[in-house]
């Protein structure tokens, strides 16, 4: 088994970590913080690059290196940055919802704009009575005529106050058993009847957007179903699979980018004559929280490559997203605790990182919810 990387996928991480250090600002980061305003001039130099789009064929625009590739530049960017490395590779989401599922005209349509980073894409699950729980959805889709009239409303939607068109998922059999009689349409924000409400004041991530969206009487046609009808709850799962690995890069990412500033400060930060990195309680917690992250690192790129093979692990990529997940919120509390006081100031970005890495343990299924999808599986699979 070989686990060296390719010279091409050493090159990205190369080129993605040359775009960091030309375009990562420690003052910018800050300023988006306070002001939670998307980067937008940032996003599109990363798209001009082909980063958040590795994982588009190139017929569509894409770069056609896959899942694992697009992990690996996650991973980087988000090393470098957790707000920032997020931001630049955030535009695309959802998008692999069309790339599964949509018609060849809709691949054609959707996703090289995408690509050139001239639109971003966003998806609609989460409401605001149901929240993770998908098997049943309050927004509908009745067909009345030519016609399909949405009604509901989606919350901690990422993307969509600046989204050019929304994925949304809504029950179009409203007699269907749980996780049945679900449709996936493409919404232009334009559409009359839709309105988008941002959310502000987040934890963490905050120059991401997030918002809700409302459907009122919004008419689409039948062109506009992504998928089979009903049975969208079957593509978001599968969407998930996906989705879940690269939050999991993320994680992974941020991880490392705590540990290397608290590394850097053990090193330099002296007690009774010595540097604090070779006390040993701060030395073995270190120590400790490396291997967790190389751990991380191993299962998430497993997972990934599982993907780029055509056969997704649902129960890899929980395992992946759970356990990068945690490592990345440990290592965060890792970074605080060994810079002390310093750790605790909002200028320093271990504070950041502290709360950014806490939603790669709620965002695309929380830590709970991945541990009931691997249970199921233990229990079909013993």
């Amino acid at each position: 088994m070989d686990f060296r990387l390719t010279k091409k996928q050493l090159s990205l991480k190369d080129a993605v970590k040359e775009f960091c250090e030309k375009e990562f600002k420690s003052d910018m980061a800050l300023e988006l913080d306070r002001k939670e305003e998307f980067p937008i001039n940032l996003y599109k130099k990363a798209a001009k690059q082909g980063f958040p789009c590795l994982f588009i064929p190139e017929r569509y625009g894409g770069g056609g290196q896959g899942y694992l590739a697009t992990c690996l530049a996650m991973e980087e960017m988000c090393r470098a940055d957790s707000s920032l490395g997020l931001a630049s590779m955030i535009g695309t989401f959802g998008s692999e919802l069309i790339l599964l599922n949509g018609t060849e005209q809709q691949k054609n349509h959707y996703l090289p704009p995408l690509c050139r980073g001239d639109t971003i894409s966003a998806a609609a699950f989460t409401e605001p009575k149901r929240g993770t729980d998908l098997t049943t959805v309050d927004t509908t889709a009745v067909k009345r005529g030519n016609e399909w009239h949405l009604n509901g409303t989606k919350t901690l939607i990422t993307n969509v106050p600046i989204a050019d068109y929304i994925i949304v998922l809504c029950q179009t059999d409203p007699k269907a058993k749980p996780r049945k009689g679900q449709t996936l349409f493409i919404i232009d924000k334009e559409t009359p009847g839709i309105t988008v409400k941002k959310i502000s004041d987040k934890m963490g991530i905050r120059c991401i957007t997030t918002g809700e969206v409302t459907l009122q009487d919004t008419k689409v046609s039948d062109k506009n179903i992504l998928g089979e009808q009903n049975r969208g709850f079957s593509h978001s799962m599968e969407f998930f699979s996906i989705s879940r690995t690269v939050i999991a890069a993320q994680a992974v990412g941020t991880a490392q980018g705590a540990l290397e500033i608290a590394i850097k400060y053990a090193k330099q930060r002296e007690s009774n004559r010595q540097p604090i990195i070779k006390f040993q309680q701060i030395g073995a917690k270190l120590a400790h929280t490396a291997s967790e992250i190389e751990a991380a690192r191993l299962l998430t790129y497993k997972a990934a490559w599982t993907i780029d093979q055509g056969s997704a692990d649902p129960m890899l990529t929980s395992m992946a997203k759970l356990y990068s997940s945690r490592a990345a919120v440990k290592a965060a509390d890792t970074a605080i605790q060994t810079l002390g006081g310093h750790g605790y100031l909002g200028k320093n970005r271990a504070e950041r990182i502290y709360r950014d890495a806490k939603v790669t343990e709620i965002y695309e299924g929380t830590s709970e919810i991945q541990r009931l999808a691997i249970l199921k599986h233990l229990i079909k699979t013993f």
